[in-house]
Parts: C-alpha cells; structure tokens; sequence
C-alpha cells in the first residue's frame, strides 16, 4: 500500500488540543523568529506599537481581546511583505501597583507608607510589578499573540526614566511645564490628585448624594435669608461667600419659614409656597453681608457676603450659589477675584481640621456625618429643605474612593497652549470607529484642561525639578549626566526612584545660602506611556498601528497624541482601533463583586484560542460593548470552525483514497471548478481591501460565508461523487489560499491546514494571495452562478409547500432566467429535476410518475444504507453485503454503485461487512 500525500485528518479534532501541539512546534521551529526576519531587508516597514499592561495582577479575558486585535494586523502586513518589528512593553508605575503593595501589608494612606519606609514600599512595588509577569507571557503565547517579550521595555528602567526627563527639558524649554495652586480632583485615600483623562475613567451614574437648601440670614435683616443649595454638605463649615448673576431677576417671598431670597426663574420651578414681596436685579444684593453658618473658621481677609459670578445657574438649584473657595474649580478662581479668604477646613486625607471641633478628623464623604450636618443646620434654623438626589459623580478609578475638589499644589503641561494642534493632529488619525474622532475624542479635546502631571506618590518617575530653599530657584534636570555635573558625585549607578534621588541636593547658583532640593513629586503614570515611542527605543516613527479599547480615548491614546504635539511633533499614530468592553452573557458589566469575571485560560483551554479570536472579529465591529461567554464561543465552533475543518478533512480523505497529489493539475474546464476559482479570487480582493481598512469585522464574515456558503454547502456539495483532477485541485487550491487569509486570524488552524496540504513550514512565513481585479467574463459568471442559486432556493422552497422530498425525481422546472446548458445541469442537479426549460413564469412540475417514484425510492434506500455504514465506521472504499426487505429492482445496479454494496438480498435490513 503506498504512502499517502497527505498526513490524515482527525474528523473529530480537539481544536484546545491541537492548538497546543502548533504551539510547541512553532518554539521549537522558532517560527515567530522566523517570521520577524522574513522581511527584515524589506524597503516597506508597518509600525505597531504595544500599549503597556501593567503585570501586577492576572491578566484578564478583555485582555484577550485587546491582544487579538493587536496581533492581526502585524501577522497580516508581515505576509504583505513588511518589517514589522513588536516589541513588547511593561508599564511599572502608579497607583495600582502601590494599592495592591497597600492591601498586601495591611497599611492604607501615606502616613502609614511613610511609617513603613518609602524604600522598603518601593522595593516591594518593583517586586510587585514583575509578581504576575510569567502568567501575562503565558497568556500572550498561548493565544498566539505575537510580540518579542525576551526584550521588552520597562518603564521603571532608569533608562526609560531618563529618556522621560529628556522629553520634560524640550517641554521646559518651551514654557510648557509651570507650577500652580489650583482645584483639581483628588483622591484622599491615595492621597494626590488626579489629571482630567484619568478622571473621566471613574465616573459612576446614579449616585445618592443630598440635596440641601440652605437659608444664610442677613446681617442687617434679620428673618430674611439668601436661600441656596448644594449636594456637597461637607464644604458648608468653609462657606466664605454667596455668589449671585447679577443680570437676573431675584425676589423676596415670605413664607412659613422666613423671608427666603432667590432667582425668580427658580421660584416657580421649586414650587416655594409663598407671597412676592419684592423684586430687584441681582446686581443690588452684591456686598450685602449675611451670618455665617459655623464659627469654626476664623479669616483675615473679608468674607460672608454676596459677589457676581458668571457661572450661577438658573436650571437648577436657587439662583444664588453657596462658594467654598478651597472646593471647586470656579469657587477658586472667584476667590483670587474677590480676595476671598484661602483656607482649608478640610486636610489632605479629606476629614475636618481641627478647627472645625465638631466633626474633627472625620472623613467628609461620610453619609453619617453628612446627616449630621444636615440636623445641626436643621436644629439651628438653617435648613429650608434636605433631600437625596441621584447623579453622575466621579469616584477614583483605582481605589474606588469618592474624589473631592480640592485646592493645591501641583505642576501643569501647558495642553491648552496647543489645543489647536491637538485638534489638527487627531484630525489626522484614520479612527476606528470614524465617530471616535469628532464624537468621544473630538469633545475631549474641543475641552481640554492643562494636564495636572505631578503626583504626590512614591512609586512613579520622579518628577526632575529640583527647587532652592533659599531663594525658590528652580531648575528641570534633564539626565543623569547634568545631574552629576551639578551635584559633584557618580550617579551612573543610582536608582533613579524615590528616595534615592530625593537624597542628590546641590548649591544653587542663583544665591549664596541656597540648597537645590529635588520637589516631592513623582510623575502620573500615564505620562509613562505616553513617552513610549521615544522612551522604548522605538525604531520608527508615528505608528501605522495601535489598538486599545474605548476608555484609552481618554488615556493611553490621549498622552501619545499629547505628548507629541507637545514635543512639536506628528501624531504618534495614523491608524487607531477602539474596542468596545466585554460583558457577560446576560449583557452585564464583568466585575469581581458580581462573580462574572472570566478567566482567559480556561476559555481558552475549553474552546481553543482561534475560535476565542474569531468570536472577538466577528461578533461586532469596533467600538460598542459586546457580550462574552464559553457558550457564545462554541457558537462560532459549530457555525464556521467545524464547516472548514470538515471540508478539510473531506478533501483530504478522498485525495488519498484516489492518490491525489498536487503540482500536475490541469486547467479545468467544469463550470463549478471555474466559478470556483473566480469566487475565490474574490474572497481574496475582499479580505485583503478589509485589512487595508482594518476592517475585521467585515472580513471574517466574508471568510464564514465563502467558507460555508459557498465551499461547503454549494461547491463541495454539487460536486459529490467527483474524483476528477479538477474537483481535486480546485478544492486544493481554495483550502491553501483561505488558510493564508485566515492566518493572521486564527494563527493555529490555519497553519495546521497549512502545513499539510502544502508540507510548507508555516502559514506565517508564506505570502498573502495576490489581488487581481476580475475582468468582465469573470464577473458574468459569478453573477450567472448567483441566479442558478436562487433559483435553486425557490424550487426548495417550492418543494417544501409541496411536501416533496428533495429525494424525489421530477420531471420539470420552468425557469424565468435563460441558463447555459453547463448551469442548467448544475442546476437539475441541485434541484434533481429531469428538465429545465425558459418561460416567463417560474414553475415546478409536481407530477410523479412510477418511473420517477421508483428511482425517488431508490434514493431513500441509498441513504438509509450510507447510513448504517456511518454506524458500522466502514472504511469509505469498503464494500459491503446488503439486506431488503423491498427495493425497486430496475435500480439495482445504481443502488450497488452509489453505496459501494456487492450483494443485495431480500429479507430484514441490514448491513455488514464481507466476511
């Protein structure tokens, strides 16, 4: 018996399995290696660039996600013929690495990390960061996520803090960097503030908050109050001053509690039962004084009394808006207006100073003590109305704790200085969805705030100003190397981190007495990844590629495009892709709390990962939230994956059984294997114009329907019972080339097939199917194998109303479409019908003569006997013996040709093997 060209197909492939024996021969083959030097003298480079994860904790399914749709466009520029280099990366820094190091100890908020010792904290977050980094790389091979993670960047490698000092000298230069007293939103268990971007990730909807009226009783008018509102109790002890629009109309009204001053336009909406004693501009009640609520502050400028401000609202609240100057972005900048006293009733770690003796050192955002507020304002005659309202407020994104406006410290990259530049570089970004660049990206910048860049934390880049303490001189240092020309000492081998740079002080040079001492600040860590193309080691610049999912809008690909256009440079990407989240099965948000969280390495041990990233191309395009699950995974097994891999086996098991090899085939002349080939090219115009346009949702559903449409269910199905070089070399010809288109997608699979129809090494080192526009005959043929399919479909259905099995001869069809006599008998194939004649109306001949009954039975008898073969698991080319009860004997000799059977005798069915 001779050997076989093709290694034989498991009809009943364990995808998981399978997936893992590729696996270990591409290490052992080294073929990503291979893969990256393929075209490395190559005059075409793609640009991609990997977003940094941080790896102090599991890597997660969304993860998945992010990572498939990274990997398959460099898989396919790769087989386009580009260098391609993928250099993976670390992100080190931040609040999430201090957190956890927090919660390991069982200490919480800086006091304590100061207690501990800065040193020991930062020894532990670097140990924590590289904690999960064997279980991240597990991942990322495991799913065939291609990425050079024996080199990766670091960004806690002085060599990478360095370079990020470079980037701050060029932003010195230009004026970019400047320090600031202002609001910003800030976390008091973390302890520092937050930037705008990362504010926008920790918004949560529906949250319960009071909604206080306030009655503050004039000084000179006793009984008569200016009646405000807030939802933030906590900044009433701070209350300096009552703000009005001066423009507006307010009134007095008496009421059963007192004479209360407000907005007219808000009189009516509050429903206030009361008489209108007076009407005046708002203009007349500024500088009238009015009583404080509390006593516990004491000021040594002016307070308690009535301004003009632009931003009171007549939408909501009374008209006249309660400012606590220390505690909100416009409070503050009315306070320098106004002179308005600058103090804190509140400290860093966000409860009452000591001055404030009856709620002292409790936390503000307590709803037990903002209901003790609300019942000392009651009790004192100050409280109109309290009620709860729900609303949109920000909570920190890493620790979950409620963010308080709070007035400090802190240093500013000058963003708004070149927002038009901001604005002009995204314009040139080719998003993903297009909706992002105008719509989610668009506002953000239209709205930009100057970025708050420094962080009142340890684990981070130290920002590199260093500041007399003499004189206020301050200096950005921009290396190491001008840093040992300053300081007089070696610091090649100094750790760049807190508290080791915090020790390197020297003279300043603007006074005599002075010592430069480096500010308390390290870096937000976003700025970190935003310095990746020059602080990586980057080859190439802008990436052609980035993908992430939506929320990096306001993260990730906001820092890169700012940092850019602060440096004075293009955008750092052309091309971006935006994800949508994953949610579980019900359509619900995946978290810990709910139990839903999924983990990536069962599913993918479970289902297999081509199937995992098939789902992620295929379910949506980019950009909405979508639903995850093993089950919905295995929807994509059954409906496509099975299809191709059946086809495959199919064809491989009748090439062998008919010794088949490739390389000799002939030009074929069958009007199935020439629609065939110019679907085919089609398929491949189609894919390859999708991932021009990083278009993958379009693609993989053109590759499902040629696949199960059009290979399996049409060509494979019409061509049944052929042997021919034709059918052979056309269906080998379509497995090879959709195994090519569906590489970069399904990197396992596809290579398996690969590798044994061609006998090749690997898919990933081939290259892509050429395009080739069809010409006119081409397209006449597709569009003419179209008609004969929906033909087709309406005889089926024609059949179906009938009640007449698609077993049954029948005589005729009329058809409303003039077919060639090659379609025609494609056709009458299909729909088994004897004749097809052209009339104008469509119409199928239901008659059934005893003729076409008889060989209607023979049929059935065929089937019912392929049928017990398939339970015997007779081998394909094996005869066997048949016994019936009845058989139309006119048929006989088909009925022993079409189920391979070498004797038929008459009594109880059965079937079995020649002895």
């Amino acid at each position: 018996m001779s050997k076989k060209y093709f290694n034989e197909v498991d009809p009943r492939v364990n995808f998981p399995k399978m997936e893992e024996n590729v696996l270990s021969f591409w290490e052992k083959e080294n073929i990503f290696q291979k893969s990256l030097e393929k075209n490395k003298n190559s005059k075409k480079t793609f640009t991609f660039y990997e977003g940094p994860p941080t790896a102090n904790g599991n890597p997660g399914i969304h993860h998945v996600e992010a990572r498939s749709f990274k990997d398959i466009v460099p898989r396919y520029k790769t087989m386009r013929g580009f260098d391609v280099p993928r250099q993976a990366g670390w992100d080190c820094h931040g609040l999430p690495v201090e957190i956890k190091v927090e919660k390991e100890l069982g200490i919480s908020g800086k006091p304590q990390i100061e207690e501990y010792g800065i040193k020991e904290f930062n020894a532990l977050c670097r140990k924590s960061v590289l904690q999960y980094v064997d279980e991240w790389t597990k991942l990322t091979k495991r799913m065939a996520y291609w990425v050079d993670t024996d080199k990766p960047y670091w960004t806690m490698d002085n060599s990478y803090i360095e370079k990020e000092w470079r980037l701050l000298a060029e932003m010195w230069e230009k004026d970019f960097l400047y320090e600031d007293y202002k609001v910003l939103p800030y976390c008091p268990r973390c302890g520092t503030s937050l930037s705008s971007h990362e504010l926008a990730l920790g918004y949560k909807e529906m949250t319960e908050d009071p909604s206080v009226f306030i009655k503050f009783e004039l000084k000179k008018e006793k009984g008569t109050y200016f009646l405000a509102w807030t939802t933030t109790p906590w900044t009433l002890p701070g209350n300096v001053a009552l703000a009005v629009d001066e423009k507006q109309i307010y009134i007095k009204v008496e009421t059963e509690k007192g004479k209360l001053i407000l907005a007219e336009k808000r009189f009516k909406d509050l429903k206030i039962e009361g008489k209108v004693l007076e009407k005046f501009k708002g203009k007349e009640l500024l500088n009238i004084e009015y009583e404080p609520l509390f006593n516990y502050m004491s000021y040594d400028t002016r307070s308690h009394f009535v301004v003009a401000a632009d931003f009171v609202s007549m939408d909501e609240g009374t008209g006249i808006v309660h400012t606590a100057v220390m505690y909100g972005e416009d409070d503050f900048k009315l306070g320098k207006k106004y002179d308005l006293p600058m103090k804190h009733s509140v400290n860093e770690k966000g409860e009452f100073v000591g001055d404030v003796t009856a709620w002292a050192g409790k936390f503000v955002k307590n709803k037990t003590l903002e209901k003790e507020i609300i019942e000392t304002l009651d009790k004192n005659g100050n409280l109109f109305k309290a009620e709860t309202l729900k609303h949109t407020y920000p909570f920190c994104w890493r620790c979950g704790t409620p963010l308080l406006y709070y007035a400090m410290i802190s240093w500013y990259l000058k963003t708004t200085a070149v927002k038009d530049k901001l604005i002009e570089n995204n314009n040139s970004v080719n998003w993903i969805p297009e909706h992002i660049k105008e719509g989610r990206m668009g506002d953000w910048l239209n709205n930009n705030h100057d970025w708050a860049l420094s962080r009142s934390r340890y684990w981070g880049t130290p920002l590199p100003i260093w500041k007399c303490d003499n004189c206020e001189h301050t200096l950005l240092v921009g290396s190491v190397k001008e840093l040992e020309e300053l300081s007089g000492k070696d610091l090649k081998n100094l750790d760049l981190h807190r508290p080791f740079i915090d020790e390197i002080k020297f003279k300043c040079s603007k006074c005599d007495n002075g010592h430069m001492v480096r500010v308390n600040f390290v870096l937000d860590c976003w700025f970190d990844s935003g310095a990746m193309p020059y602080a990586s080691g980057a080859t190439h610049f802008p990436a052609d590629y980035i993908s992430e999912a939506i929320d990096q809008t306001r993260g990730w690909f906001y820092t890169l495009l700012a940092e850019a256009t602060l440096l004075g440079r293009e955008n750092a990407y052309k091309n971006v892709v935006c994800l949508g989240h994953l949610l579980d099965e019900k359509g619900n948000k995946m978290s810990k709390s709910k139990g839903n969280v999924i983990d990536p390495f069962e599913v993918i041990n479970n289902v297999g990962a081509d199937a995992t990233r098939w789902y992620m191309y295929s379910t949506i395009a980019p950009g909405p939230s979508f639903r995850f699950s093993e089950n919905l995974v295995r929807d994509v097994i059954k409906r496509f994956m099975l299809v191709f891999w059946n086809s495959y086996n199919y064809f491989v098991t009748y090439s062998n059984l008919n010794n088949w090899e490739p390389g000799k085939e002939k030009k074929s002349e069958n009007i199935l294997d020439r629609w065939m080939e110019v679907r085919l090219q089609e398929l491949v115009n189609k894919i390859t114009n999708s991932l021009d346009n990083f278009d993958m949702f379009t693609a993989t559903h053109e590759i499902e329907d040629f696949v199960v449409k059009d290979f399996s269910q049409w060509y494979i199905r019409r061509s049944r019972g052929r042997t021919d070089d034709g059918f052979f070399a056309t269906s080998y010809k379509v497995l090879v080339t959709v195994a090519k288109l569906m590489a970069p997608f399904a990197p396992f699979v596809s290579d398996e097939i690969y590798k044994n129809l061609t006998k090749e090494i690997s898919v990933h080192l081939a290259d892509w199917p050429e395009s080739k526009e069809l010409d006119k005959n081409s397209q006449k043929l597709l569009n003419e194998m179209d008609e004969v399919r929906k033909a087709s479909e309406k005889t089926h259905s024609m059949r179906k109303e009938s009640l007449i099995s698609l077993r049954q001869p029948l005589n005729l069809l009329t058809v409303d479409y003039k077919f060639s006599d090659e379609l025609k008998n494609v056709l009458m194939d299909e729909v088994n019908v004897k004749n097809i004649v052209f009339g104008k109306e469509f119409k199928l001949d239901t008659n059934i003569t005893a003729e076409l009954k008889a060989e209607g039975e023979m049929r059935d008898v065929v089937r019912k006997i392929q049928e017990e073969r398939k339970n015997l698991k007779t081998n394909l080319d094996e005869f066997v013996d048949v016994t019936l009860p009845d058989w139309p004997k006119e048929f006989e000799e088909e009925i022993k040709k079409r189920a391979l059977v070498k004797n038929i005798s008459k009594g109880e069915f059965k079937v079995e093997r020649i002895k």
